[in-house]
């Protein structure tokens, strides 16, 4: 694949002084997207399910093949995908419904601390209404998740392990499938926050045998507004609705109501019909691209980024055996910050923060840090202008200091 041909297909890069790595954040979006988002505005702009006119039934096909090409890629069933607003939405709705009816006073959730705060968040409100305990499987010395650790806090009180298979903010791949294999034979329900897996690999949830999974489609070149939550069927088919409203219902009575079965009772009112369309497109524009492909540069470019950043003085990377393109670090002596609007100065976007993980911060004894999160349209010369800007915001303080 050429990556600068794939370049043209991003609005963005028709500027080439623009330098994008705050991936891990959200993505570009390509051609291919934008115009499915604008024949569905253009073209038809009318709801699905309802109307008997064929400009709505054109829409309700389309609404409903994005969500087998979710499932085709996920490798489960069609009734298997429910459409939310995005990863965190997908992980609040388990604990909402889920969590709320089957944990118990005394029962213990596991997580850790390497969370995205939507992974960690929704069950904290569980076990605080609950009266449950959280439990936190204890990071090895680079602040992984191992099976070891995970273990190590597994009992007979567990009810529910929630844990992120790619951190946001380590770029570290969590060993998800043994750490289920293990849940399971205790009869322990997992719940995996795969917002940055699934735009970065093959993931396949009949292969990982996790009972609930969610991902976010800005995240994968899609848009913005759509997410998508896998649930083993018998175990949608058991949930309650948390939303109600049109199109969820089966029959509705004064007193009393009745709801679809699965996805579609937890799809309340009208749906993300146009994000939907686009996620589709995504997808599809992601599997033309291959995911081969997509790991395979993303290696290059973060083993490139991490050589040249450890030839730089006064620079920490937290991460230098990340797994993935996301990379963590500090200009030392210099805020997160304030190295970003440098960077900014320099049309380097980069993103500067706790990403959503002040836990893992308080490990790292950090504040903030930088992140630098590449994709496969990203180049060589990206990360030599992160080092250029890099060089710069570090002289540049380096005068206040």
């Amino acid at each position: 694949m050429d990556v600068q041909k794939i370049r043209q297909d991003f609005y963005l890069f028709k500027n080439d002084n623009i330098v994008y790595l705050d991936n891990a954040a959200s993505t570009l979006k390509p051609k291919a997207v934008i115009d499915a988002l604008n024949y569905y505005y253009e073209r038809l702009g009318v709801n699905v399910h309802r109307g008997v006119y064929k400009l709505s039934y054109e829409a309700t096909d389309m609404y409903e093949q994005a969500r087998a090409k979710v499932a085709e890629l996920l490798n489960c069933q069609f009734e298997e995908v429910v459409f939310t607003r995005g990863t965190s939405s997908a992980l609040n709705l388990v604990a909402s419904s889920y969590g709320m009816a089957n944990i118990e006073a005394g029962d213990e959730i596991i997580t850790s601390e390497l969370e995205h705060h939507s992974s960690l968040l929704p069950w904290q409100q569980v076990a605080k209404v609950k009266n449950a305990k959280l439990v936190f499987v204890p990071l090895d010395e680079d602040l992984r998740i191992t099976v070891e650790n995970f273990k190590k806090v597994l009992t007979d009180k567990t009810k529910v392990v929630a844990l992120n298979y790619i951190s946001n903010a380590m770029g570290y791949i969590t060993p998800i499938k043994e750490i289920i294999k293990i849940a399971h034979e205790k009869k322990i329900v997992v719940v995996v926050d795969a917002a940055q897996a699934v735009p970065h690999m093959p993931v396949d949830v009949k292969e990982l045998d996790c009972d609930f999974l969610a991902f976010s489609g800005h995240k994968m070149c899609g848009p913005t507004g759509i997410g998508v939550l896998y649930g083993k069927y018998n175990l949608l088919q058991k949930m309650e609705p948390i939303e109600f409203g049109g199109d969820m219902i089966d029959y509705v009575g004064l007193n009393e109501s009745t709801y679809k079965d699965a996805p579609y009772k937890f799809e309340t009112g009208t749906p993300i019909i146009a994000s939907a369309i686009g996620l589709k497109a995504a997808i599809e524009y992601l599997q033309r691209i291959g995911f081969n492909f997509i790991i395979e540069k993303e290696t290059e470019l973060r083993k490139y980024l991490v050589e040249k950043m450890q030839e730089l003085d006064g620079v920490t990377i937290f991460n230098p055996h990340t797994d993935t393109g996301i990379v963590a670090f500090n200009i030392d002596g210099v805020h997160p910050h304030d190295a970003a609007s440098v960077f900014d100065e320099e049309n380097v976007a980069i993103r500067a923060g706790h990403h959503c993980a002040q836990p893992l911060m308080h490990c790292l004894k950090q504040v903030a840090t930088i992140r630098a999160s590449l994709y496969f349209y990203n180049t060589k010369k990206d990360i030599d202008r992160l080092i250029i800007a890099i060089k710069k915001a570090k002289g540049f303080f380096d005068n206040f200091i």
